[in-house]
């Protein structure tokens, strides 16, 4: 009895992670219907680290790639990329000129959040098709799925966000000076 239990189980989680792998597709459809509606040319990738940015503060280039899963000469070109569009600056430390640290410009932030407006309500269209007997209890599991991925909640995602340029010191970048 307890191996038909565990194959049952075992199937549910592969039910799940069907269902979120097409979901993930989903959203990816919508991030890039998003960006290439605002007729801007700005990558995925790049749209990412923005997103990174505003949920980590100014990171170094190199804490970037790792987040991001690519080498550093990667994160490198995709952030002089991203500083030729005037959507991040780079600034050194004074006490360590070696490390440079990506921050948000006003035009990064205004950007991002226009992408993630038209994204909120794009699936809000879509949860609005939806008849859920239980939303709340759908929303913690998808929170703890946020958590368990180290993201931010919404909230406090868009608390940051419009927090993301306000100055340095209120980053808490490493080294600001006024």
């Amino acid at each position: 009895m307890e191996g038909v239990v565990e194959r049952q189980y075992a199937a549910a989680e592969d039910e799940v992670v069907g269902a979120l792998l097409a979901t993930s597709r989903v959203f990816v459809g919508l991030a890039a219907r998003s960006l290439g509606s605002l007729g801007e040319d700005v990558t995925l990738a790049q749209f990412r680290t923005l997103v990174v940015l505003v949920s980590r503060g100014p990171q170094r280039v190199v804490d970037l790639a790792q987040e991001l899963a690519v080498t550093s000469s990667t994160a490198t070109r995709m952030c002089n990329r991203l500083v030729r569009k005037g959507l991040v600056v780079r600034r050194e430390r004074a006490d360590d000129r070696r490390a440079a640290w990506m921050t948000l410009t006003p035009a990064g932030r205004d950007l991002i959040g226009e992408v993630m407006s038209h994204r909120r309500a794009a699936i809000a269209d879509l949860v609005s098709d939806l008849s859920l007997i239980r939303p709340v209890a759908f929303a913690a599991v998808l929170h703890a799925l946020v958590e368990a991925a180290g993201e931010v909640p919404d909230a406090q995602w868009w608390s940051q966000w419009a927090s993301s340029v306000a100055g340095e010191e209120a980053l808490g970048y490493p080294g600001s000076q006024k």
